[in-house]
């Protein structure tokens, strides 16, 4: 399998890695500057030499994934019988640069609602590299001619038609998922918050609408849902920036998508 194969099926599993390159050799070395290794949590792909360089770069690769390391490290080898090593001798002469790259798994980001403002706002996401999840009850608005604008998304974009429960998405999606209620229609809202709520491992929860809007969602979903205060306040809403009141939907989802970018750096910090 090549480096980049492996690159991929890691993003597909939604596996951390690091990627492991020779980036410079001097004299003698098992392998020339740019060979690539893929080291997952259990399992690597490709080879930067064996040895001792790359025991030890897999080691060091497998620490960065279990501390969610996400600076890459340089780590320099000397390639002769007077170097004390982990893995056994290694004694071509030279002397290797390796560095090591992190690969995080992508965030995810859903939203339930393809419809005007929700378009916009998976153009805007689309850019970013995440899974994208569209999720919509109308088979039009999740044609391929529609989402056509779509094409050129530098993140992976999943389209989910579900004609009666889309909130039965929410048990699909990956852990960790950031999600976005924008549907058309204010029931479906409500039983996605609903649904959303008994779903402990998603990450942000928001939901678009007005004031009134969301009071009596909160008290529908305290009464009828019996989910307590705490719970409840697991919702944002309204989503977007506060000092943005433009309510064009592309104005509408510049101001959710900054919103949430600024939710991804919170979570960094």
């Amino acid at each position: 399998m090549t480096w980049v194969a492996a690159v991929a099926r890691l993003r597909a599993r939604r596996e951390p890695g690091v990627l492991v390159t020779v980036a410079t050799v001097r004299g003698h070395a098992p392998r020339d500057a740019g060979a690539k290794l893929v080291v997952g949590e259990t399992e690597a792909w490709g080879s930067i030499g064996g040895g001792n360089v790359e025991a030890v770069a897999i080691d060091r690769a497998r620490e960065m994934i279990a501390a969610s390391k996400p600076d890459p490290e340089l780590i320099d080898f000397a390639l002769n019988d007077k170097v004390v090593n982990q893995h056994g001798v290694q004694c071509c002469g030279g002397t290797v640069s390796v560095l090591l790259e992190p690969l995080a798994v992508v965030r995810a980001v859903a939203i339930f609602g393809v419809g005007h403002v929700g378009l916009e706002l998976a153009r805007i996401l689309a850019r970013q590299d995440l899974d994208l999840h569209l999720i919509d009850t109308r088979a039009d608005l999740l044609s391929e001619d529609r989402l056509g604008v779509l094409a050129d998304a530098v993140g992976q974009v999943h389209v989910h038609h579900t004609p009666l429960l889309p909130e039965e998405v929410l048990a699909e999606l990956p852990s960790g998922t950031h999600v976005l209620i924008m549907t058309h229609d204010h029931a479906e809202d409500a039983a996605l918050c609903d649904a959303a709520l008994r779903t402990s491992r998603l990450g942000s929860v928001g939901l678009i609408g007005s004031a009134a809007k969301w009071a009596r969602f909160r008290q529908r979903l305290a009464t009828e849902g019996g989910h307590d205060e705490a719970t409840i306040d697991r919702i944002k809403t309204p989503i977007g920036l506060a000092d943005i009141t433009g309510k064009e939907p592309a104005t509408i989802a510049v101001s959710v998508a900054a919103d949430l970018l600024r939710t991804f750096e919170t979570e960094e910090n």
